[in-house]
């Protein structure tokens, strides 16, 4: 019966918890050592098996285009010999990182002689939902052993084949080094409900949620989760061309940040254009993005100064595409680029192009985005060109972390107090 079978799975679920839980406590004890080796295990094994993974892969794809997906979501799918390649290396590059586990944060000496330090510690379990991306299966387990915590995968069902490859991988690399198998662990259903048991009926086991999706899995999950999530909802990204920008500087990152990838959370959506430069930068920024194939969506004055413009709609101002479409608008000074920023923006990433160093110290002062930027690509907002070697994705909440997530914060901290015998007085 239905019943019986929803029991049944949230028994499933509950064991699955439990073994997460035991290997937690393993792998917060465990040496950098082992956790390394074991990463560079993986990191060998996804290389041996990269024609299985690739013909995992054209299984999703197939599926896929049978589904109607976006070719943005297709995209985010795909894995060809350089991004196996980019897996593997992304493993290791994470065991080259200096382990976060007992890293003194701070150290006081009080008068008393009590010497007090501040110091990392995992934070336990880790339930990550994703949606796409089978990059993400690789990234999030290494990054969670690298930070002494157990983790339960649960991938979209887009990318379940590719998935399961890739965590057969990272289970080899733990049995190699005899690691607990259960530290990385994948939900074995693609049926939601398994989902809500995660969110609601795991606290017990599950310490933290991390969503990384589409912003309707995110909100579901930001609604239904009783522990702690880090998230973002949209990647809403802004470039502002402000009026003592260089126009062959703007024109080159505002093509980098639309289109080298559109199906990213940090390419750029809207574009800010200073009014008092409007005539000469409007047009030459169109070529540059028409010519490379993006729908540009305008406001009346920017038709007014170029006809190719489609006129953008309401909805259109503060929408995350996710495809070759940009919006672009005018406006009248940085002021009014941080009030429009602040009123359409998720808070994601935003990058002004200027010369003028004052405007840019006000524009990366005043907003409280995650990640400001001053002439550069609003798509270097990832945690490999951090130099974290990958990231379980963007957080744009005010609590915990902020911006790529990667090993660092994927850890809380503890009070270590050391005494000579000091009672209170």
């Amino acid at each position: 019966s239905c019943y019986n079978l929803r029991d049944f799975m949230k028994q499933e679920m509950l064991e699955i918890g439990r073994l997460a839980k035991e290997a937690s406590s393993i792998l917060g004890r465990t040496s950098t050592k082992l956790k390394n080796q074991a990463l560079r295990d993986s990191a060998s094994i996804i290389r041996g098996s990269k024609g299985e993974i690739l013909e995992s892969n054209n299984i999703d794809i197939d599926q896929a285009r049978k589904n109607k997906l976006s070719e943005a979501m297709i995209d985010r799918l795909v894995l060809d010999d350089d991004r196996v390649e980019g897996i593997a290396s992304s493993l290791e590059q994470i065991s080259n990182f200096e382990d976060p586990i007992g890293k003194i944060i701070n150290e006081i000496e009080r008068p008393n002689g009590l010497l007090i330090q501040k110091v990392k510690v995992p934070l336990g379990v880790i339930g990550i939902i994703y949606e796409s991306r089978p990059n993400v299966t690789a990234d999030a387990g290494a990054l969670c052993l690298k930070s002494g915590n157990a983790v339960i995968l649960r991938g979209g069902t887009e990318s379940v084949n590719s998935n399961k490859i890739i965590h057969s991988c990272l289970i080899k690399g733990l049995q190699n080094t005899g690691l607990p198998h259960t530290s990385i662990q994948m939900v074995p259903t693609q049926d939601r409900k398994a989902v809500g048991i995660l969110l609601r009926d795991m606290t017990s086991y599950v310490d933290i949620i991390i969503p990384r999706g589409g912003k309707n899995l995110i909100a579901r999950i930001q609604e239904d989760a009783r522990v702690p999530v880090i998230g973002h909802l949209e990647g809403i990204c802004h470039t502002y061309v402000h009026q003592n920008a260089d126009l062959n500087m703007a024109k080159k990152i505002i093509l980098n940040a639309k289109m080298r990838r559109t199906g990213i959370c940090g390419a750029t959506e809207t574009i800010l254009i200073d009014k008092s430069i409007a005539s000469k930068f409007v047009t030459p920024i169109l070529d540059i993005l028409i010519s490379n194939g993006c729908e540009v969506r305008g406001s009346k004055d920017i038709i007014n100064l170029d006809a190719r413009a489609i006129i953008a709609k309401d909805s259109d101002w503060g929408k995350e595409f996710l495809d070759a479409i940009i919006a672009i608008r005018l406006v009248e000074d940085i002021d009014e680029a941080l009030s429009y920023i602040r009123e359409y923006g998720s808070g994601h990433t935003e990058s002004i192009v200027s010369n003028d160093q004052q405007a840019a110290d006000k524009f990366l002062a005043e907003l409280d985005s995650s990640i400001v930027m001053h002439n550069t690509s609003t798509q270097f907002a990832d945690g490999g060109e951090f130099g974290m070697g990958a990231e379980i994705g963007i957080a744009t909440g005010r609590i915990h972390a902020r911006g790529p997530v990667g090993s660092e914060e994927l850890t809380s901290y503890k009070y270590i107090v050391r005494g000579k015998g000091q009672i209170r007085a």
